[in-house]
């Protein structure tokens, strides 16, 4: 049976630890290295950490900085950030993270997703979608959520699935950081059109909210930041309450 995955997601900016609202309002809130050590202690499934200045300033996500972070965390490691080619890819794995996360490059440079897959396999590529929606349109967003790019989600989603994505981290730009709920109707509409995991980001304020996405929408796992950061739940609460709800998760030992 494939169980679902609860993942904690880390943002950096200028190397800061940070969290805002709908992609906007940024405020510093810690620096990486203790916060992995804390979701180590905790058992989570996987850690998402993706630098959202990487891509606006035309830079990588730099490879040195992620081998102190890999070293020290003890969960499968998700990184994205500024990825445009494999090469920068091959680095950050080299160095010890064990999936890339795309995004603009999506958009930019749609094959380096085929690129890394052939390298390394479909597991090691997630593609990012963000999406807001606008005139009551869900469209998605590249460069952290600042370019419109006109494409809707599932549109998008069907082309890195057949270019070799091996999951999809879905997150809505206009719950994200409200700790109000997932988009369902967005998470519904992309889930119900590709074959491959979805994993839901943006909004989780409750466990209630994460029950909701795997068994009405269908996703495989739910990625969240702020219920972590500013809400006394944890991923263990997380865990027992799907748990109770008929939710295969891993259990601790």
């Amino acid at each position: 049976m494939i169980k679902s995955r609860i993942i904690p997601t880390l943002l950096l900016k200028d190397y800061s630890l940070v969290k805002g609202v709908a992609f906007d309002s940024w405020r510093t809130i810690g620096t990486v290295l203790p916060s992995v050590k804390v979701f180590n202690s905790r058992d989570v499934d996987e850690l998402i950490l993706v630098d959202i200045s990487a891509s606006k300033s035309r830079r990588n996500f730099k490879s040195e900085n992620i081998k102190e972070i890999a070293d020290n965390c003890f969960v499968p490691l998700t990184v994205g950030g500024g990825i445009n080619s494999l090469e920068s890819a091959k680095n950050l794995i080299e160095n010890g993270c064990d999936k890339i996360s795309i995004n603009t490059a999506i958009f930019n440079n749609a094959k380096l997703i085929y690129e890394i897959a052939s390298s390394y396999g479909s597991q090691a590529v997630v593609a990012s979608l963000d999406v807001k929606k606008i005139n009551n349109k869900y469209t998605c967003f590249s460069y952290s959520g600042t370019v419109n790019t006109g494409l809707d989600p599932v549109e998008i989603a069907k082309i890195v699935e057949d270019f070799g994505a091996g999951e999809i981290l879905l997150t809505s730009i206009d719950n994200d950081g409200t700790l109000s709920g997932y988009d369902y109707k967005l998470l519904e509409k992309v889930s119900l059109n590709t074959k491959i995991p979805i994993i839901a980001s943006g909004g989780a304020g409750k466990p209630e909210h994460m029950l909701k996405a795997i068994k009405e929408c269908g996703v495989s796992a739910v990625a969240a930041a702020s219920i972590f950061q500013f809400t006394e739940f944890t991923p263990n609460d997380i865990r027992e309450f799907l748990i109770k709800n008929n939710v295969a998760v891993r259990q601790l030992i």
